[in-house]
């Protein structure tokens, strides 16, 4: 093999676009290699992922999931620290109920907004970290219910 027959264009110099629709002796005249018609030989004929000829796609017509019945939410009646200073002894669901907290659920959760400035014996279902603090910070305690001992 000689010099000349072993000569190459440097790589990246050289395009490998074939001409399409330049005629039929070319090869690639006519249809230019789309064949005939529909969506994919026409200009700007390309189909998106997931597209089904116009049918509801795929994942529309799959059901959902992560659904919530919000009517088995459950919901707490919140109590402050500023509010229980009016009450005197022990706290329950009840004695709230009677001073005017209405809960549909029935449950109470007590948080740390103010100040407690007497030892009271509080029974509730839930109450945050800083009114546990201020309770016993005061001599009080804190007793947690469950849901069903309303």
């Amino acid at each position: 093999m000689s010099l000349l027959e072993s000569l190459r264009p440097k790589s990246g110099s050289v395009k490998n676009e074939r001409r399409v629709g330049r005629g039929d002796s070319s090869g690639w005249g006519g249809t230019a290699g789309k064949g005939h018609k529909g969506q994919k030989a026409r200009s700007g004929g390309s189909i998106k992922r997931g597209f089904e000829g116009g049918q509801t796609s795929l994942v529309r017509r799959l059901p959902k999931f992560g659904f919530t019945n919000k009517q088995f939410k459950t919901t707490y009646e919140v109590v402050n620290l500023d509010q229980l200073n009016k009450m005197d002894g022990e706290v329950t669901p009840e004695t709230l109920k009677n001073l005017g907290f209405s809960s549909k659920s029935g449950l109470f959760k007590v948080l740390g907004r103010g100040e407690l400035s007497k030892a009271l014996t509080i029974k509730v279902h839930k109450a945050s970290e800083s009114a546990k603090k201020a309770i016993e910070a005061a001599g009080g305690t804190v007793e947690l219910l469950t849901k069903n001992n309303k």
